[in-house]
Formats: structure tokens, sequence, C-alpha cells
């Protein structure tokens, strides 16, 4: 058995920013030839989340647009009455979303679908750097 863990950086513009990560976290399955195991996938922070979509434009807007719909932005959060920051939004919706993701790991391949990709949704209100933590555990 064996468990392994790496991080990497993703430049964000916030605002409901989707990115796919899926190239990078491929990279690392590969690179650590674990055949069969359990990959997680990491983002530490209140205002991100995780999960998994099929990464074309039109579901990007879908997306953004049912985030809206259920956590509308220009609403009086509590939180931004305490704190003056503006992004409660964020904070609600990161955390509808989650933020941690867990792929099986079958013969060496991330078990995706077809259409399936890794995104990462920066929900804040301004651009950031993102860490996404990655680790592996398996044989």
């Amino acid at each position: 058995m064996k468990a392994v863990s790496t991080t990497f950086s993703v430049a964000t513009q916030g605002n409901c920013d989707i990115i796919d990560i899926t190239s990078k976290v491929t990279q690392f399955v590969n690179k650590e030839k674990i055949k069969h195991g359990i990959l997680t996938v990491f983002i530490p922070g209140s205002t991100c989340g995780i999960t998994t979509i099929e990464y074309e434009s039109g579901l990007i807007s879908d997306l953004k647009e049912v985030e809206e719909k259920i956590v509308p932005e220009n609403k009086n959060y509590k939180h931004n009455l305490r704190w003056s920051d503006g992004n409660g939004h964020s904070h609600l919706r990161a955390s509808l979303m989650g933020a941690s993701l867990t792929i099986p790991v079958v013969s060496g391949e991330l078990t995706l679908g077809t259409w399936q990709q890794i995104v990462i949704c920066d929900f804040d209100n301004r651009p950031r750097n993102r860490d996404i933590v990655l680790q592996i555990i398996g044989e």
C-alpha cells in the first residue's frame, strides 16, 4: 500500500470561474503508477468548490446560472453585514458544492465517464490563487 500527496496552484478570476483540472490530476495519477486505489482531490478554502461536469461552454453557462438561482449574489447575507466583504454568496455556494472529490483508480486510470471532467468553481468575488491538494492511496 502506498500513499502519495501533492499540491498545485491555479489562478482564478473569481465570480464563478470554472476551471478544468482533469489533465493535472491525470498527470499525477500516471506519474505515481498506482494501479488500484482511491484519489482524493481537495480544495482548501471556504469560497471554492470542486465537482465533475461535462466541460463545455453550454453546461458551464448553465451551471453558473443555476448557482445564481440557488444562491443569488446580490442579497443581504448576514456574513456580508458582519464582515463587509460582499462574498456571503461565495461561502454558501462553496458549502453546497463541497470541497473534495473522491475518484476510484482502476487499472491505473481514473474512473471518469467519457464526458466527465474534474473542475473547480471559484465563487469568491475576486481573483485568487487556489491550491489543490491531491492524495492517492493504493497499490
